[in-house]
């Protein structure tokens, strides 16, 4: 019978690639410290350029929650942009994304677990994977927090390792600097007991829903991460996040792909196709479906 629990050791084991990278002592200093960590050049050019071209290929008249093979339109608020959701099933780029050798050990590190349940059917989930396209005056508001009570968000270091319930990687495919309505942190709220007192000003709209339009503009405490096409941010989902509004003309484009432990279900109820599981890696088709469904015998099996 398969052991429940694997000997222990701190640090977890790590994608063995020539040219995989692994966070530096710096890196994780930052990371307990801030709550995130830039990688840069996280994707090469080729990469980031095979990605948008795979984008473009949807059509922008596809409607809200209408599908373009299995990657699905977002129903949000036009002030937040346009979402496509299950972008590694558009293949390229966004599959080597799943497991890609210049962030996957940082992911592995955050997010621990490696000698407990948590490895029961794998190192990692990927629980959701979407693409974000925004224009001029598009944002999305302040959310997240260490006072959040969410265990799918929450931070952890225990016992000299990191044990972070769901680490996301953005990553950039266009250049974003000042005015290009870049991802905005504050660094530390991770950790935060308290609630940032933005959270309890009185708003006249839901920033979320219909007629709404918040930023992160003007917050206090809160920063903008500027990025080249290819760069990614590491934070865990507890880091107070959001974006500044986009005042310049052109396109903000990123990806974020959210991973937790390896029990974890998908946040939407989407499912990986037949087709990439049957095309994936034996460790990416890990993150992206860790468990079997167990059934009696001569049960037939979804896919």
């Amino acid at each position: 019978m398969e052991p429940r629990f694997n000997d222990h050791h701190i640090t977890p084991p790590r994608l063995e690639l020539p040219q995989a990278r692994v966070p530096s002592e710096l890196d994780e200093y930052l990371f307990d410290l801030n709550g995130f960590v830039v990688v840069r050049g996280a994707l090469s050019k080729e990469e980031v350029a095979d990605a948008n071209a795979r984008i473009d290929q949807i059509p922008r008249s596809l409607p809200r929650l209408g599908w373009h093979g299995w990657v699905q339109r977002e129903d949000h608020p036009e002030h937040r942009g346009i979402s496509y959701q299950q972008v590694y099933e558009l293949g390229g780029a966004f599959e080597r994304m799943i497991d890609h050798p210049n962030y996957i050990n940082y992911v592995l590190r955050f997010v621990g677990g490696h000698d407990c349940f948590d490895y029961h059917h794998g190192p990692l989930f990927i629980d959701e994977n979407f693409f974000s396209i925004r224009g001029p005056g598009e944002a999305i508001p302040l959310h997240a927090g260490g006072h959040d009570i969410c265990k799918r968000m929450a931070f952890r270091y225990h016992n000299g390792r990191f044990q972070c319930a769901q680490i996301n990687v953005l990553i950039a495919f266009t250049d974003i600097g000042p005015g290009d309505g870049a991802t905005m942190v504050i660094p530390g709220s991770h950790k935060s007991n308290m609630i940032h007192p933005e959270f309890l000003k009185p708003k006249p709209v839901n920033e979320w829903g219909e007629g709404g339009g918040g930023s992160v503009d003007g917050v206090a405490g809160a920063q903008e991460v500027h990025m080249k096409a290819g760069d990614a941010i590491v934070f865990v989902d507890a880091t107070c996040h959001g974006s500044a509004k986009r005042v310049n003309s052109g396109e903000r484009r990123i990806s974020v792909y959210r991973y937790g432990s390896s029990w974890n279900r998908t946040r939407w109820g989407y499912h990986a196709s037949p087709e990439l599981l049957a095309r994936a890696t034996p460790f990416a088709r890990k993150l992206v479906h860790p468990q079997e469904y167990v059934r009696p015998p001569g049960t037939a099996a979804r896919w």
